[in-house]
């Protein structure tokens, strides 16, 4: 019986799965905490390699594999010299300070409509191309022994196989690839230093049933991002939408390019040969974990809170801050607004809980905008989705939510790694091992969901005047 493994690399953690190539069936999971896990903006990717290795001895080390995927954080940036050994700590997320790099790439081609047409999407802070930017005026010196410039998940295919390769999907967010002709724009880097020979440093791009390599005798796949990952292992459909969490993005796949010159949808690609509109979240999720403390209660109990109030809360409302950051997000924090002197815990909570939910459709709403069709599944992954959430985002958006078990990143990666294995297409092959199945949430009849958000939005209107 073959066995694969499938690697979810997040900012905390890395989880594993063994998964029986043919069935899909699990037959063990590991989890390892990073070596600093608080790290954010700056990770030591000997972290990541070390939380895999402890995560695969958790699910049974001497289980043998024939096959092994990665899926890692989308937007990070891992340089190493022509020895293969890391320049420096990775950077990682949406990085402020690359903030200003990235506005003046966007200046220097000409504007958000030239990006979106080159790349699919106009880069801030969290993509590489900004990044690169940030190290060349910062830190000249480590930018001159650059030999080879990696996303996440590539470095630890790169330990694993030493082949430097990606996937499509996960060269989409750099900033310098063109998902709608599936090319390097080496053009683009130019913007960064002309002078530079980039097309060495770039990783081969591999399709996603593809082999990158192999470690004493086991396939290595070429890996993707954990958006990337997640739509396969839920096995996403178009018109579908995916509310993640965990990693922080709202995104659906469909059969043509978006570009949003706007900024706010990143239009990437995804690991089936579709395209993969994204949004990334507010992390207005912490919002949560801020009032269940200041209510002195615990997740469970804030919960219960959130739950026993009626939709709207009686007019007590969670409306985000007015400033806005890369992209045209909102910074995470807001008002408590609508109270009077029958205010009560319930009330709070169920404000905070419907404030992320009506963020989270926000979120919905500017793929809508953005021309992508969103009338499919609800689907909502991650740790945080609690009860009352799953309840607030169907009965604001009038539609079930599906809630699949499990991480479904690693199961993606699952899905890659026998892939590579058996040589097949992953959509065909996660359908079959039943990845689409999960139960469902069905909204509140007696909710009108339509006033709700319409008091919603309006309070953000008057917000940002």
């Amino acid at each position: 019986m073959p066995f694969v493994l499938g690697v979810d690399s997040s900012s905390q953690s890395t989880l594993v799965e063994l998964r029986d190539a043919d069935s899909g069936e699990i037959f063990g999971s590991g989890r390892a905490a990073h070596a600093d896990p608080t790290a954010s903006i700056e990770q030591e990717p000997l972290a990541w390699w070390n939380a895999l290795v402890d995560a695969r001895r958790d699910a049974g080390g001497t289980l043998g594999v024939s096959a092994v995927a990665v899926a890692a954080q989308l937007h990070g940036l891992v340089v190493v010299d022509q020895e293969g050994q890391v320049i420096r700590p990775a950077r990682m997320r949406d990085d402020p300070e690359a903030s200003r790099d990235a506005e003046s790439l966007v200046h220097a081609l000409g504007g958000p409509e030239q990006w979106v047409h080159a790349c699919g999407s106009v880069p801030d802070g969290a993509f590489s191309v900004a990044k690169l930017a940030w190290l060349r005026r910062t830190e000249p010196g480590e930018f001159a022994r650059i030999a080879k410039v990696m996303a996440p998940h590539s470095w630890l295919t790169f330990r694993l196989s030493r082949k430097v390769v990606t996937d499509r999907a996960g060269a989409s967010a750099t900033g310098y690839y063109s998902p709608r002709d599936s090319e390097w724009r080496p053009d683009l880097l130019a913007l960064v230093d002309p002078d530079k020979s980039w097309g060495p440093c770039l990783p081969r791009v591999f399709e996603t049933s593809q082999p990158a390599g192999d470690r004493d005798g086991v396939m290595i796949a070429p890996g993707t991002g954990e958006p990337m990952a997640a739509a396969l292992g839920v096995v996403l459909q178009p018109r579908d939408v995916v509310v993640s969490l965990d990693h922080g993005y709202v995104f659906t796949i469909r059969d043509r390019p978006t570009e949003d010159p706007s900024g706010r949808v990143q239009g990437l690609a995804d690991g089936t040969g579709r395209f993969l509109p994204c949004v990334s979240s507010t992390g207005a999720i912490g919002a949560l974990t801020s009032f269940a403390r200041v209510l002195g209660v615990d997740a469970n109990r804030f919960d219960r809170l959130a739950l026993e109030a009626p939709p709207g809360a009686q007019g007590v409302m969670l409306r985000p801050a007015g400033t806005r950051i890369g992209s045209g997000r909102r910074a995470a924090g807001g008002v408590l607004s609508g109270f009077d002197a029958n205010l009560s815990p319930e009330l709070v909570a169920r404000a905070a809980v419907e404030g992320v939910a009506h963020q989270l459709l926000d979120d919905v709403d500017a793929l809508r905008h953005a021309d992508v069709p969103v009338g499919g599944r609800f689907i909502l992954l991650g740790g945080g989705r609690s009860h009352a959430l799953t309840q607030a985002l169907a009965d604001l958006s009038g539609r079930a939510v599906a809630l699949p078990k499990g991480d479904r990143a690693v199961a993606g990666a699952c899905v890659l790694a026998a892939a590579a294995f058996h040589g097949s297409g992953p959509g065909d092959l996660a359908l079959a091992w039943g990845l689409d199945r999960a139960r469902e949430l069905e909204p509140n009849p007696n909710t009108d969901a339509e006033e709700l958000r319409a008091v919603h939005k309006a309070a953000v209107r008057n917000a940002e005047e």
